[in-house]
């Protein structure tokens, strides 16, 4: 029978992620760990979970405070169930499309930046002469939508 907890090093060595980046997953309340009386960290198996998911948004772009709200959604009282996880995957499917459909306009336009070296600037989707999207926004106004108003 598997010992309900593991130390940092288990951890670390089952999910392949550094024991400093543990620490700092846990400083930033991504995971969480208890202590023994000799102040030594104890994680329970769920945060293996926990740790792959934050592993897998990362390589995907989502930013560690974006991870943070979505794991803060999670019940705490108990281990997320298969439904907690699929309401979470609900709550980011249009952003998770709208990276994808990004992801595929720049594999696409690299495509055709590798082909053209810059030389036909007309069609280019990254030239702007003079700044003169600079009315329309910040950064690349031909890829990227416009930014969401603040609220606030």
């Amino acid at each position: 029978m598997h010992d309900a907890t593991l130390t940092i090093g288990q951890l670390s060595a089952r999910s392949g992620v550094a024991p400093s980046a543990l620490r700092y997953y846990e400083r930033l309340g991504l995971i969480r760990a208890e202590r023994t009386g000799g102040n030594q960290r104890r994680y329970a198996r769920t945060e293996l979970r926990r740790v792959a998911f934050v592993r897998i948004s990362q390589q995907v772009g989502v930013s560690l405070e974006e991870i943070r709200a979505a794991l803060d959604s999670l019940p705490s009282a108990r281990t997320p169930t298969a439904e907690d996880w699929a309401a979470l995957s609900r709550s980011w499917r249009d952003r998770l499309d709208e990276r994808i459909r990004l992801l595929g306009k720049l594999r696409d336009d690299l495509d055709s930046c590798i082909g053209c070296g810059c030389l036909s600037v007309q069609r280019c989707t990254l030239y702007n002469p003079g700044d003169s999207l600079a009315t329309e926004g910040p950064g690349p106004r031909r890829v990227l939508p416009l930014p969401e108003p603040d609220p606030a």
